[in-house]
């Protein structure tokens, strides 16, 4: 059968780099294949993506050799012929907004080409119920959740009828049931519309459900593994390239039991009842650290009541929080969590007391809170003002008039930690958005202040990244008794690295307890739209006790670095 699409010894390089970002690669997709693109960040398979839809080379220039073919168009055709092949959903929904309400918006690429109303209304109408946003139609896309916002850049790009759909990490700043939501349509779409779907992702274990026929690899611009999931699982592909494999999978291996699954990629399949054992034993083996009671209040935020046009989003909210805590926030999209992290950074209104180490600091100035409280934003594009990577990171401390040689030591550190100083001198556009994020986090670590506020803080970043600024945040936790709060969708960080989880619902706080006491209630994973990790339904069919396990597989992990024995 002939591809659909077909990479013919392919490598391309940008203009303003040396050396090329895609490096001979073969690959070929067929009609009505599920694939799903995987690598670290800046392994290029963004990349990849945009010379499938034709941002490159129309918007960012370069030089190709090789072939690419999109059913019968060649690299290089127009992005208008290539938009009748391809369409695209974006990681940053806001980006590709354009109507000002969700029905304008649907309708907008009929309308560019001059579809006769009653038909534009009637495809309105039908991609609106597919995606399920039929009663949004006339709310702003902006005004919608993250989960929302996914569903209309879906239907604005459905509404085409392309044959190749292309999703650009459709699950950031998703919450964790947002994303299975997403995934569910996305089986669905594919399975009643005949199209071929390609995902790049780097959740690998949170887009098996989507029933993937094949995972491509990718590395240094390189393809460096094609097969199936379950082929693929059964290696360590993915571990030696800085990529995340399913936690129950993880779990099995470092009780070397991943033998008892007859299918690698489908926990379903787990069948041996001796492994029980093997993982009491393990829970036995590796007992977890007690986390010391943190016992100095450095923060105490009274009675929080923030609203916009008259809605309130945050109500009568209370909560202590104690030097050195790491603390997690979880909860469903746009339920208060961001307007929290705004408010005590005095960047929204709110009818609040907020105390910092004794003393009243509801007055403050923007400038005066952020010495004290070092926020990251969750867009990394919201924060980015420079345009050379180390300049970033260096403005905070040149508007704080730093004397040259410290501020280079301080930026040069920063960079090697973050992962960053091979990119110093990079223009911030040509990196990808994991990139981004990460400078960004740099950029206010470098501050050193005492409270440090992280909105999705390891979005888009694959395992390596993840890991190093994680640990390098429990670094300045313990030397610097640095107090963290991190707004997060991630289920096992929240295990993995903070001691304390906050649940918001209904603009309250509505549960305050350890990360596991929260994932181990059914009642709290229903009203924060959470979700358990798959630790927890392997210890379901093992008949183990989930909070023992997860305790002991994050203890297990951080003793090992990360790896397996």
């Amino acid at each position: 059968m002939k591809p659909l699409i077909s990479f013919e010894n392919f490598t391309f390089k940008y203009d303003l780099q040396k050396n090329p970002t895609l490096k001979n690669i073969n690959l070929e997709i067929f009609a009505g294949e599920k694939v799903l693109i995987v690598g670290p960040s800046g392994s290029g398979k963004s990349t990849i993506g945009q010379c499938l839809n034709g941002i490159i080379p129309h918007l960012y220039k370069g030089e190709a050799t090789g072939k690419l073919r999109i059913d019968e168009l060649e690299f290089g055709a127009s992005i208008a012929d290539l938009s009748g092949e391809v369409s695209t959903i974006l990681q940053d929904t806001d980006g590709q907004f354009i109507g000002l309400t969700v029905a304008e918006d649907i309708a907008f690429s009929l309308e560019n080409d001059g579809t006769e109303l009653s038909k534009m209304k009637a495809a309105v109408t039908k991609w609106s119920k597919v995606t399920e946003v039929d009663k949004l139609l006339s709310k702003r896309p902006q005004d919608l959740s993250g989960g929302q916002k996914q569903r209309v850049s879906l239907a604005g790009v459905l509404i085409d009828e392309s044959p190749i759909l292309l999703f650009d990490e459709p699950l950031a700043n998703l919450d964790p049931q947002a994303c299975q939501e997403t995934i569910a349509l996305m089986k669905k779409i594919h399975a009643e519309n005949q199209v071929t779907t390609i995902v790049i992702e780097h959740r690998i274990e949170e887009m098996l459900p989507l029933g993937i026929d094949k995972i491509v690899v990718v590395d240094d611009g390189q393809i460096v593994a094609v097969g199936t999931p379950d082929e693929l699982l059964r290696t360590d592909i993915f571990e030696q390239h800085n990529m995340r494999e399913p936690l129950y999978l993880s779990a099995l291996k470092a009780c070397h039991a991943e033998n008892t699954l007859s299918k690698f990629d489908d926990l379903s399949t787990f069948f041996d009842s001796s492994v029980k054992n093997k993982l009491a034993q393990f829970v036995s083996d590796f007992q977890p650290e007690t986390v010391p009671v943190k016992s100095d209040k450095i923060l105490s935020v009274q009675n929080m009541s923030v609203s916009f046009d008259g809605t309130e989003v945050l109500h009568d909210l209370n909560v202590d929080i104690f030097e050195g805590e790491k603390i997690s926030i979880v909860g469903k999209n746009g339920v208060g969590k961001s307007t929290f992290a705004n408010s005590l950074c005095h960047f929204v209104k709110s009818e609040t007391k907020i105390i910092y180490r004794d003393k009243d600091i509801s007055d403050d100035t923007i400038a005066e809170r952020a010495a004290r409280i070092g926020y990251i934003m969750q867009n990394p594009n919201l924060m980015i003002s420079q345009n050379i990577v180390k300049d970033e990171i260096a403005f905070g401390l040149t508007l704080r008039g730093f004397d040259e040689t410290v501020k280079n030591e301080k930026v040069d550190k920063i960079l090697k930690v973050c992962g960053l100083y091979p990119f110093r001198n990079w223009p911030i556009s040509s990196l990808s958005y994991g990139q981004k994020k990460r400078v960004t986090i740099a950029s206010i670590l470098v501050l050193e202040p005492e409270i440090l506020l992280l909105d999705e803080p390891t979005a888009a970043q694959d395992l390596k990244s993840y890991r190093d600024i994680m640990d390098f945040l429990d670094e300045l936790n313990q030397t610097l008794k640095l107090t963290m709060i991190m707004i997060t969708h991630d289920m096992h960080l929240i295990t993995e690295y903070t001691d304390r989880t906050l649940v918001f619902a209904d603009g309250k706080i509505v549960a305050d307890k350890t990360p596991s006491e929260v994932l181990a209630s059914d009642e709290l994973i229903k009203i924060g739209n959470l979700a358990q990790p798959s630790l927890y339904e392997l210890a379901d069919k093992a008949e183990i006790d989930p909070v023992k396990l997860t305790r002991t597989f994050v203890s297990y992990t951080k003793s090992h670095g990360g790896a397996h024995e």
